[in-house]
């Protein structure tokens, strides 16, 4: 079998299983801090890695400027072969998610060991208090509060350390975080 013929097969099966994850509405969402290997096929010149920028952006070449945080890297894909298309017949892009840099939530006030923390998997509040090398003996516990959002748009999610520990709330125990939440420990 030529060797462009098995690249361009393993290209397919590498890209397939993000198709059916991204057109279900699932993926992961890009955020600020993320980095990303974009790679367009048989143009060894435009492959690079990139960052995303704190404003959510990358510079592509040929591209230009493009907004791609809150995207899935499906959708980027998309993005990028629409504007190279432009310049490339039928151009053929891979965007592959390579750190999770940006996936990052902040846990601050009375825990063992208090600071930023990458999450590399969905990550609920028990267990970033658990990263966190757990509460401290002075923790109110039954006031831990999670900041989601900002400006207008944030609000403010209770949490109850103590049902947790007698069985009472499950629900509350397994709450997703989400990139940039702030788990404050009073």
């Amino acid at each position: 079998m030529p060797k462009r013929i098995l690249l361009g097969f393993i290209a397919i099966l590498v890209v397939m299983p993000t198709l059916v994850l991204a057109d279900n509405g699932d993926g992961y969402t890009l955020n600020p801090g993320d980095q990303l290997q974009v790679s367009v096929w048989r143009e060894d010149t435009l492959s690079q890695a990139v960052v995303v920028l704190p404003d959510g952006n990358i510079t592509f070449p040929l591209a230009g400027r493009l907004k791609v945080a809150g995207l899935t890297s499906l959708q980027v894909e998309k993005i990028l072969v629409d504007k190279l298309s432009k310049f490339l017949a039928d151009p053929v892009v891979t965007v592959q998610v390579i750190a999770v840099g940006g996936n990052r939530i902040y846990v601050i006030g009375k825990v063992n060991q208090p600071g930023p923390y990458v999450l590399d998997a969905p990550t609920n509040i028990t267990q970033v208090l658990s990263l966190a090398g757990g509460l401290d003996r002075f923790a109110e516990k039954d006031a831990i509060k999670i900041l989601r959002g900002s400006g207008e748009s944030a609000t403010y999610i209770s949490f109850d350390y103590n049902d947790l520990l007698s069985g009472k709330n499950g629900v509350g125990a397994t709450l997703l975080l989400q990139a940039g939440d702030v788990v404050i420990v009073p």
